[in-house]
């Protein structure tokens, strides 16, 4: 029988973190900006949520991406992400999301040495870097052998249920010295499915668009303005319920 994996979510806010808390989430990674795969939130966001998530007792973990796009970063870029990740840590959150790709596309282990040495002793996850380099196993070893506690992926894929037999695979290849988690599109319909692959974790957003029509452009979004995703509690609930939990 499939053991039931632990419940992450991604949110943006305390009311994310309150809606993980009430669905029994063990862990939030708190991030900003879902809707251009994540970037490293505010600190007046991070202290308000880690303070919701004490009431829960959900633990925070802070994604460190210092802009969208691709994982090869210039000095600068890491020289931000390192001084994030120790703020972070320093304002109480129990772990980071980071991750680095060389010029190669493969893991720059260097760079995400300098930012698991940031953390000092909180606990350090790679995140879905690992689906953009040419061998997923590779990374994954990388991974382990840098010390990482936990990958999130996709298994190569676009949506998780998509890959779910290079989930399978990684999962048979950590063999219990890091754990897989996996992520992107995790719903109600495809959760049991990916646990089912034997990942210790899922991920999942359960975000809905809050549409703003302003009239006026106020960037380059499609509509002018531009929208923001929130945590829906019915679809996190939804999740939970699928699980059988």
């Amino acid at each position: 029988m499939t053991r039931t994996p632990v419940l992450e979510m991604a949110v943006q806010d305390p009311a994310g973190v309150r809606i993980a808390g009430e669905v029994g989430a063990a862990r939030v990674e708190l991030t900003a900006a879902l809707a251009l795969g994540g970037l490293t939130p505010s600190p007046a966001t991070l202290e308000l949520s880690i303070d919701e998530a004490r009431r829960f007792g959900v633990e925070v973990h802070v994604l460190i991406r210092p802009r969208p796009g691709g994982f090869h970063y210039t000095d600068d870029e890491l020289a931000v992400a390192e001084r994030d990740v120790r703020r972070a840590v320093e304002a109480g959150a129990h772990g980071v999301v980071v991750g680095a790709l060389g010029a190669d596309g493969r893991l720059d282990g260097d760079a995400v040495a300098r930012l698991r040495d940031a953390a000092g002793a909180a606990s350090v996850t790679l995140h879905r870097a690992i689906d953009m380099t040419p061998d997923l196993l590779v990374t994954l070893a990388t991974a382990r052998d840098l010390g990482l506690r936990r990958v999130l992926t996709s298994g190569g894929a676009s949506a998780a249920i998509d890959g779910l037999d290079t989930l399978r695979a990684l999962v048979d290849a950590a063999d219990g010295a890091i754990e897989v988690m996996a992520g992107s599109g995790v719903d109600a319909a495809s959760a049991v499915a990916l646990a089912d692959t034997g990942v210790d974790a899922l991920h999942f957003s359960a975000k809905r668009t809050v549409a703003a029509d302003g009239g006026v452009r106020l960037g380059s979004a499609s509509d002018g303005v531009g929208g923001h995703e929130v945590t829906d509690r019915d679809a996190a609930f939804a999740v939970r319920t699928a699980l059988g939990l």
